[in-house]
């Protein structure tokens, strides 16, 4: 597979903004719907129009930016909210239906037979008005095999343009996932699957990537992983999971991703965590005397990919469990040199300052410390 293969369709701007608190504003909107861009994320979901003219206006002013990725937009399957849709001038839409027993019966109050009438009003009068349609099975991963393969043979027969797979409490494992999506590309090969994720048991990238080695060629994302309760499929994860862990190139360019993070978690008023996969701060951070040793020499020894091509730079930590090459380099890193039979002397003056304070020793620590050193 190659970057041509799979396309991202990042919902920051949609289910992203419905992490519980959050709200963009427009020119927060604007800015990052432009860096998504930027990166060559082909696909943007950009809004529910059926909110109102607030909302109605936003989409508009993304549509006005002339983007390179596609605008989609979220829409019950009713022709009023298409019709909303339409108005904001965007080309595509995503409609969604319940689909499994328990919100058919529990939520909606109605039946399999309605459902397929709702999908082939709605989806028919999508494709009357010229649009590319994304057909949303929200509850999927619950759901009957055979009933989502109805609705997507009725998906194909009518020209929609794909199905997409929503895992909306999170309950599914990779392994699971792999096997519902792929029983649904043997039923129905010609229409394309999109997979849709959250993160509710910590397994949304994993469920995001094993839909996409399953054969869905469309993947839904959020920056930071942003989302409804433990959010979805983080945007940075998904990609480079995929490069370097399945091998499968998205053209994504990833060197923005810090970038990228750290203006949407001011935007969302949701910190980035140091530790945070592929973008946190501390993830190449390295303390332990064996693994600072290792990546000094060389830093495949320690590191899955370089930090550079998400934005980052390695740290080297000096606390409780560092060795004197780590110690060395710290004190390279501020302009000072140290011998190894100096660094080994100092350890025990590290290791011991750094219990006391339980936490890595800062520059003026280091420095003051050799200045006693030297003075000594």
């Amino acid at each position: 597979m190659n970057n041509s293969s799979i396309i991202i369709d990042d919902t920051t701007l949609r289910d992203g903004e419905q992490t519980a608190g959050v709200v963009f504003s427009r020119r927060d909107k604007i800015a990052i719907a432009r860096m998504l861009d930027a990166i060559g994320v082909q696909e943007l979901e950009c809004g529910i129009p059926a909110m109102g003219k607030e909302e109605q206006e936003g989409i508009k002013a993304l549509v006005d930016l002339g983007l390179n990725a596609r605008l989609i937009t979220w829409n019950r399957a009713l022709i009023p909210d298409i019709r909303a849709s339409i108005d904001c001038g965007v080309q595509a839409v995503d409609i969604s239906l319940s689909v499994s027993d328990i919100m058919i019966r529990n939520k909606i109050r109605k039946s399999r037979e309605w459902v397929k009438e709702q999908l082939r009003t709605a989806l028919g009068f999508a494709k009357d008005k010229g649009l590319y349609v994304s057909v949303g099975g929200e509850d999927a991963s619950r759901a009957d095999i055979p009933f989502l393969v109805e609705l997507m043979q009725i998906t194909w027969a009518m020209g929609g343009d794909r199905f997409r797979f929503c895992d909306t409490l999170g309950i599914l494992d990779p392994f699971t996932m792999y096997e519902k999506v792929a029983a649904l590309r043997r039923a129905v090969p010609e229409l394309p699957v999109e997979v849709h994720t959250h993160n509710d048991l910590g397994m949304a990238t994993a469920n995001a990537i094993a839909g996409i080695r399953a054969g869905a060629t469309f993947v839904n994302t959020t920056v930071n992983g942003l989302g409804e309760r433990a959010g979805n499929a983080a945007l940075e994860e998904v990609v480079m999971g995929l490069k370097h862990a399945s091998g499968i190139d998205t053209g994504i360019d990833t060197h923005r991703f810090r970038e990228l993070s750290l203006f949407v978690a001011k935007a969302s008023h949701r910190p980035l965590p140091a530790w945070k996969a592929v973008v946190g701060e501390r993830v190449f951070a390295h303390e332990s005397g064996l693994h600072a040793d290792g990546v000094l020499k060389d830093p495949r020894n320690y590191e899955g990919f370089d930090p550079a091509e998400v934005g980052l730079t390695r740290q080297i930590v000096v606390g409780k469990h560092s060795g004197a090459s780590g110690l060395i380099e710290r004190y390279k890193d501020i302009g000072i040199s140290i011998s190894r039979s100096e660094a080994l002397h100092l350890m025990d003056k590290v290791r011991r300052i750094a219990q006391q304070t339980r936490r890595p020793l800062n520059n003026s620590q280091l420095i003051k410390l050799h200045g006693v050193k030297k003075a000594a």
